[in-house]
């Protein structure tokens, strides 16, 4: 694979200089996946106007982080992994929660549902049988959280594909391996 160089502030295009400035100041730094995704300055407004979007949804922080996790495990991404794994613990898992979590295999059966669902929309490109959604309507949540659930799992595909497109150094500590 040929390499790919992170951007500093002075290679992106003007637009995407708001983003640099508003991680750096809440982060300390500009982590290297959104400075990538920041080549196209179109490409990281709109991932972040989307992704902020989608904490008015029905999940909670701590909950999209949790899927954030599963999608990330399931699509093979370690950057976002690494990253996810920082967040979570912040949003309040326990790194031994977190394993399960990416595992499948966490004692509230919830997140054994919401685990086979993501892994049925990515596995069979949004196919998902109607035994299990019959079983994720059954633990409360609507339409309107079914379609919540696929857009986070949309924007952490996006990520997961842009580093495993790009390969860039991931600037987290890595996540345990499951």
């Amino acid at each position: 694979m040929l390499p790919i160089k992170v951007p500093t502030y002075a290679e992106v295009d003007e637009p995407a200089k708001p983003a640099f400035d508003q991680f750096t100041k809440l982060t300390g730094k500009m982590p290297n996946l959104y400075a990538t995704i920041g080549y196209s300055a179109n490409a990281l407004n709109a991932y972040l106007e989307y992704t902020r979007q989608q904490a008015r949804g029905t999940f909670h922080a701590r909950e999209r982080e949790a899927v954030y996790l599963i999608v990330s495990q399931i699509n093979g991404c370690k950057y976002c992994l690494a990253s996810h794994t920082l967040s979570a613990i912040k949003a309040g898992w326990k790194e031994e929660d977190i394993l399960l979590l990416r595992a499948g295999t966490h004692p509230d059966s919830r997140w054994q549902v919401i685990y086979n669902v993501i892994h049925s929309i990515i596995e069979n490109k949004g196919g998902v049988d109607d035994g299990l959604l019959a079983e994720f309507f059954g633990l409360g949540y609507n339409e309107a959280a079914l379609i919540d659930l696929l857009a986070l799992i949309n924007v952490m595909s996006f990520t997961n594909y842009a580093y495993r497109l790009t390969n860039i150094p991931i600037d987290f500590p890595e996540a345990k391996p499951i």
